[in-house]
């Protein structure tokens, strides 16, 4: 019998995913998303090289319809607002039906600054932050917000 897929291995395994990008995604961070559904992994992604597509995007398409009622693991909290205009990666998670979205670490930044988690939460997903933020952290390297939050109003 198999073992089902814990929040600590999803995790573990965004990680992972976003460890390999790590300085080949320009002015974007290295994210990884892990989209798990009945305790299988049913789509993953990481930042594509040069920033785009977003970790998420990734996972999204690869995941399908198989993203309904699933938990996405996310090592940063999903975008808000994208630099380059298009759909914010909260919004996706939300439109794809995913029920609960993990992420590790916050993201200060304009693009999400708590906005990508509140628009979850206003649309029904149930989010949880914090899981393995240490371990995620040391992946951002020098990304930081660079515009104050009062900008997204």
């Amino acid at each position: 019998m198999l073992r089902r897929m814990t929040d600590e291995d999803a995790m573990r395994r965004a990680i992972a995913l976003a460890a390999t990008h790590v300085g080949l995604t320009a002015e974007n961070p290295s994210v990884g998303c892990v989209i798990v559904n009945g305790g299988e992994v049913v789509g993953e992604g990481v930042t594509g090289e040069g920033g785009r597509p977003h970790a998420e995007e990734v996972a999204l398409a690869r995941a399908g319809g198989r993203a309904r009622g699933g938990v996405a693991y996310v090592t940063l909290e999903p975008c808000a607002r994208r630099s380059a205009g298009g759909v914010p990666c909260s919004t996706r998670l939300a439109d794809a039906g995913v029920a609960r979205v993990v992420f590790a670490c916050a993201d200060p930044s304009v693009f999400a600054g708590g906005h990508g988690a509140q628009r979850l939460s206003d649309a029904g997903v149930t989010v949880d932050q914090g899981l393995m933020a240490r371990e995620a952290a040391a992946l951002l390297g020098g990304y930081a917000p660079a515009r104050p939050l009062e900008s997204l109003r």
